[in-house]
């Protein structure tokens, strides 16, 4: 180990790119007296051993690969720390992990899996969405009607095609007063925002859509943030996550129900936040021994 420790960002070639949080999260941890560096998890020859923690930041594409990032996770987890842990990684980068949370009570919104060569049995009523158990940022989703079920059989059969098990959930009517996104760091409430829908379009699969459109701050009622503990405590494993964004949307009764629950490499809108990246720093120096 060098005697400056070294903490690792893990990110991937487009994260390099455009994750526009890791330039001022390096600065910041190297102002502090830690040798930190941005890695792309793939990249070549760079010994994630030497790292006194590994924090998984945006590993952006990881979803087409998932087998190998979670490889990857693995290795590194047996050699240093990783946050989040390597299970976490494993039990939250396929959505069927909200079957879990429902499991536990946790109000969810209804999701059905479907695998490949099984019914399909679409909703009969209202409108619906269908999208892949493992994607990001909204990717291959897309909202139908009760009379678009051939079109919906279609992009379940393209998902199978792929080699993705497919879900199918309600589209909730309330989603225009906003999804809400509910930040905890260290197991800790930090701050939140509300942002718009974004299956605006019915019938359409578009991959370039803004995956958070027109963020704002947003001051959870009593309702949120109890449903974003009961979620966080349905995690698998007893150690405080270093960063948990649990999204939520008001079902129709006016009650809020976990859309997703992000533990991997969430967008954490630290910039919406007056001292969430000092706090996110502080966790992530407290982790690699040097706090």
């Amino acid at each position: 180990m060098p005697s400056t420790p070294r903490v690792a960002l893990a990110t991937s070639a487009i994260g390099l790119e455009l994750d526009a949080d890791l330039p001022p999260m390096v600065a910041a941890l190297r102002g502090r007296g830690l040798d930190a560096v941005a890695v792309a998890w793939d990249a070549e020859g760079f010994d994630w051993s030497r790292c006194a923690a590994v924090v998984i930041r945006s590993t952006w594409g990881y979803t087409d690969r998932r087998p190998e990032f979670l490889a990857w996770a693995d290795a590194v987890a047996a050699t240093t720390r990783l946050d989040n842990p390597a299970g976490i990684v494993r039990w939250n980068t396929d959505k069927s992990y909200l079957l879990d949370l429902a499991g536990h009570g946790v109000p969810t919104v209804p999701t059905r899996l479907i695998a490949p060569h099984t019914d399909i049995g679409l909703p009969e009523r209202g409108q619906f969405v269908v999208k892949p158990a493992v994607s990001a940022g909204a990717r291959d989703s897309a909202r139908y009607t009760e009379d678009q079920h051939h079109l919906a059989a279609r992009h379940i059969a393209a998902l199978h095609a792929a080699g993705s098990t497919a879900m199918v959930q309600p589209y909730l009517t309330r989603i225009d007063e906003g999804e809400r996104a509910l930040v905890h760091l260290g197991g800790v409430f930090s701050h939140a925002i509300r942002k718009g829908p974004v299956l605006t379009d019915i019938g359409v699969i578009d991959n370039d859509r803004v995956a958070h459109p027109d963020p704002v701050p947003h001051t959870p009622g009593p309702a949120e943030l109890e449903l974003a503990e009961a979620a966080l405590a349905a995690v698998p494993g007893r150690d405080p996550l270093l960063y948990a964004r649990i999204d939520m949307a008001l079902g129709d009764d006016g009650s809020p129900v976990v859309m997703e629950l992000e533990l991997v490499e969430p967008n954490l809108f630290l910039d919406h936040s007056r001292y969430g990246l000092q706090r996110f720093l502080d966790l992530v120096q407290e982790r690699a021994g040097t706090g």
